[in-house]
């Protein structure tokens, strides 16, 4: 950062440079008789003006100075910014789904296979993090051959109609548990469709014919992992659900 050079630095560096000068111009000889006398008269009002610059000058300034003295007389503490690395979120374990499709089995004797049902009569039945999801248990009842409203009847009673933790946490409709315990999945779409698959596969075609029986299995009263005894109310609930779409 350069800084203002006063004027009267220059006056003197001219005068001075005309200091130098006049010894050349004493050693020329006039023709004008008077001229040695002029010059000395010349040179005494030179060097008292030379003698009062230097009395009068300012002190020297450097022209390139440091950027941090034009702050001010404050003190000044460098800020030292910290940039901390975003952290990845933990990553929920989600195995994908078995979507193979699942054959009705002669062993199946009940009369849970599908049945068309009111698409607007399920879609207002359902709440919480269930709503709009009545074409899903449409759809698994299709591919699996199970009555959606079995399906449904099932999902409400586990999830307290959409309110439940698990469902909320793990979108897990229907308890399905893992080798971890509790399993979660990318959607309730894809909860609803496993549940309908192991209802086909490991309940119906295994001649399970009845809200009772699939309960016995599916919620068995003095399991190790219901230490509160819900599954006690599993079988009444579940029908008292299914009743409700007849």
């Amino acid at each position: 950062m350069s800084s203002p050079i006063s004027s009267n630095w220059f006056q003197y560096m001219t005068m001075a440079s005309m200091a130098q000068a006049m010894p050349s111009i004493n050693q020329a000889s006039s023709p004008i008789g008077g001229m040695a006398n002029d010059n000395s008269m010349f040179m005494m009002i030179l060097n008292a003006a030379m003698q009062n610059m230097q009395q009068t000058a300012p002190p020297e300034v450097s022209l390139i100075q440091n950027p941090m003295s034009m702050q001010g007389s404050g003190s000044f503490t460098p800020i030292e910014v910290m940039i901390k690395q975003l952290e990845s979120p933990v990553a929920t374990s989600i195995s994908p789904i078995d979507t193979r499709p699942v054959a009705t089995s002669p062993n199946d004797k009940s009369d849970f296979g599908f049945k068309p049902v009111q698409l607007i009569k399920l879609e207002n039945t359902l709440e919480g993090k269930l709503s709009g999801t009545a074409t899903h248990f449409i759809n698994a009842g299709k591919k699996y051959d199970i009555d959606p409203s079995l399906l449904s009847a099932i999902a409400i009673h586990e999830t307290g109609n959409g309110s439940s933790r698990a469902v909320h946490e793990k979108n897990n409709v229907a308890g399905m548990m893992g080798k971890d315990g509790l399993r979660s999945y990318a959607s309730v779409e894809d909860s609803i469709f496993d549940m309908a698959r192991n209802l086909r596969k490991n309940y119906l075609n295994q001649g399970k014919d009845t809200i009772a029986e699939i309960g016995a299995k599916y919620a068995p009263v003095g399991a190790a992992n219901d230490p509160t005894g819900l599954n006690n109310h599993w079988t009444k609930g579940v029908s008292r659900q299914f009743n409700n779409f007849a």
